[in-house]
């Protein structure tokens, strides 16, 4: 599918991850990381950043401790993580560009869900605050037997509870894990952020700089209205 028979066709179901796609967080997981590995007498770098990004915090946690060379405090350096991360969120609690209007005006066309990796609490915390949780019908996150992306378990499950199967499904998503996880549960992927990665596979269905870029506002007025 073409980024320009994407925007000519209606999903059945919208998942959406929520760090750094729907919720301005994941600057918040970057500072969380930086607090506790300076505890820990280390400094990340951009590539420690971007290999970070998007990974379930358990494997954020245990990269922290092989980064800071104390291996052995991996469960340590995770519950500190997601402690300042926490902290960081409910201090301030803000949407990405466009997600807030996106999400409300898609929500009049199809069912949507939330896929992430983080813990429960924190994604229906923020987008409660946030004043989004009531336009999902499901928030999916690594629990029991759902492993987290790169997975594909949360957007086949997204899916699943939507009553779409996977192929009718578009995910929105901002990280090369997230990426890799929609694609495996063989979702469509609307990749946002301010670069479009060109070397990093699999390839987006259409990137978008913005939730507010005109062309994606244009579709899903034409399809909520």
């Amino acid at each position: 599918m073409t980024a320009n028979t994407l925007l000519a066709w209606t999903p059945a179901a919208i998942v959406f991850d929520c760090d750094g796609t729907l919720m301005d967080s994941e600057r918040h997981w970057e500072k969380a990381r930086e607090v506790v590995l300076a505890h820990h007498g280390a400094a990340p770098d951009r590539d420690f950043a971007r290999r970070t990004k998007g990974l379930h915090y358990s494997e954020c946690g245990r990269m922290m401790a092989e980064f800071a060379g104390a291996p052995a405090l991996a469960e340590q350096m995770t519950e500190q993580l997601l402690d300042n991360f926490r902290r960081l969120v409910a201090d301030d609690p803000v949407t990405m560009p466009g997600a807030a209007e996106l999400v409300r005006k898609a929500s009049a066309f199809a069912p949507l869900a939330v896929a992430s990796n983080c813990p429960r609490d924190v994604v229906e915390t923020g987008l409660s605050r946030a004043g989004l949780l009531r336009y999902f019908k499901h928030v999916l996150v690594p629990e029991g037997e759902v492993r987290p992306k790169p997975a594909p378990d949360v957007y086949l499950e997204a899916a699943r509870l939507c009553g779409a199967a996977p192929g009718d499904a578009l995910a929105v998503e901002d990280s090369h894990c997230g990426f890799l996880s929609a694609s495996r549960a063989g979702l469509r992927v609307l990749g946002v952020g301010p670069r479009k990665p060109v070397d990093e596979p699999p390839a987006v269905d259409l990137w978008v700089s913005t939730l507010a870029d005109p062309d994606l506002v244009k579709w899903v007025d034409s399809r909520s209205s």
